[in-house]
């Protein structure tokens, strides 16, 4: 106010109140008109023939699917690459920070593995109602001239018009220890930071940071419990807790194998592990919330006539264990199981859940164990420095993060077992530490 000049950006705004700022890189593709393809020269890449709906409340998806096509670089198209390397702004040294490690460029490509003769292009229509066309494994930072010389060598793509060239993006990002695993800032309460601020990378993955922050504003707002979703209950959870405990080194993305429960963590559950949830903070619709009533009730009843019927001797849910044994052939031995009119769903489920309970199970137990040593709580106002015995790195480091419990803090890089022994310690005996 007070006829200042505009200051810039909300980059330097976040700076002036604190906030420490780094920056990544990313890149995209040129995009193409589909009426300038030539697709006979192209292999087609189908959709599912029954493609699964993200939604639970969708039966089945009716619409046509679109193909993808599938073509590739060339020796002639890596020769040009190289030759102009100097101009590509993500090379020659203009644009220094780390990119997606997952999506390389084509000159990170054919630089990187200098040894292969082609690499694939996935042509991705990019709507029913446009013809422009996705060029999935071509992203740059080279110039326009060489963009088009480089599409016009390519199998298919001779006559191809570019309707948008590919360009490189620099952008800044506030690393995620800055936030508690709400997504709210340590720095200013009632500021949360959600998706590519946090230093990842992916639509789901911002999406869903988006969701959790805007739920657990409200909760704030309404003076309710924050929703912190566990490592164990869902892969928002895995996700959260990897950013604001152990920060970014490169955009993240989110994959399964950065859960360590990933047999509790399925597509075909994700339902029975979060719609309570949904429901208790009242963002469940009736209708999903019936839905779901309906089909756990389902299979309720699904799992009891197993365990009870019998089929020469063995009940039909040991039957239903040995590896040859499918939903179907039980159905097949049982005109009782037969006869419940259960949904596609429903069957798919009980056999899921009758041959993996044996792991499944251990993996629960392991997550109770876990849950009980790492649920221990570290008080708000605990001061790491003020505790002699902890090595200077795990004062630093732990004060930095402030982990809510012993769990989040033994997750914390460079923290060892030995550290949060003496961390319990101190919980355990406050009296030890140092008063300032």
């Amino acid at each position: 106010g007070g006829g200042e000049g505009t200051t810039g950006t909300l980059s330097d705004d976040l700076r002036r109140l604190g906030f420490e700022l780094q920056r990544f890189k990313t890149g995209t593709p040129c995009r193409l008109n589909g009426r300038t393809i030539d697709f006979r020269q192209l292999s087609e890449q189908p959709g599912d023939a029954d493609p699964v709906p993200f939604s639970y409340l969708t039966d089945s998806i009716t619409d046509p699917q679109m193909p993808c096509w599938l073509t590739e670089t060339n020796h002639e198209i890596h020769e040009l690459i190289r030759a102009n390397l100097h101009r590509a702004p993500m090379y020659s040294g203009q644009i220094q920070s780390t990119g997606p490690r997952y999506c390389p460029s084509i000159e990170d490509k054919v630089v990187r593995f200098a040894d292969k003769t082609s690499h694939q292009i996935f042509l991705e229509p990019e709507g029913r109602h446009t013809h422009e066309f996705y060029c999935n494994g071509i992203s740059t930072s080279l110039p326009r001239d060489v963009q088009d010389q480089m599409v016009r060598s390519i199998k298919g793509l001779e006559k191809a018009e570019i309707m948008r060239y590919g360009y490189a993006v620099e952008y800044d990002f506030a690393p995620p220890t800055q936030l508690f695993p709400t997504l709210e800032t340590k720095l200013i309460p009632g500021l949360y930071f959600a998706g590519q601020i946090n230093g990842t990378t992916g639509y789901e993955e911002a999406a869903g940071q988006g969701l959790l922050a805007g739920i657990n504003a409200v909760l704030k707002i309404k003076g309710q419990e924050p929703l912190i979703l566990d490592r164990s209950q869902a892969y928002l959870g895995v996700m959260v807790d990897d950013l604001v405990t152990k920060g970014v080194d490169e955009p993240y993305r989110m994959f399964t194998s950065r859960a360590e429960f990933r047999l509790l963590l399925r597509q075909d559950n994700a339902d029975r592990r979060l719609t309570p949830i949904g429901e208790r903070i009242g963002l469940a619709s009736s209708e999903r919330v019936r839905r779901h009533v309906d089909y756990e009730a389902d299979l309720a009843r699904g799992l009891a006539m197993l365990a009870k019927l019998r089929h020469q001797g063995p009940t039909l849910e040991e039957w239903l264990r040995r590896p040859e044994m499918t939903i179907e052939s039980i159905r097949a031995l049982s005109p009782d199981v037969a006869a419940m009119n259960f949904s596609p769903r429903v069957w798919e489920q009980l056999e899921i859940e009758v041959k993996y309970a044996g792991y499944i199970e251990r993996q629960e137990k392991e997550v109770d164990r876990q849950i009980k040593t790492q649920a221990v709580r570290i008080p708000e106002t605990f001061d790491f420095r003020a505790a002699p015995q902890l090595r200077a790195e795990a004062r630093e480091k732990l004060s930095r993060v402030r982990p809510r419990d012993l769990g989040q803090a033994s997750r914390i890089s460079g923290i060892t077992p030995a550290d949060l022994a003496v961390l319990l310690m101190y919980i355990k005996e406050p009296q030890r530490l140092i008063s300032e």
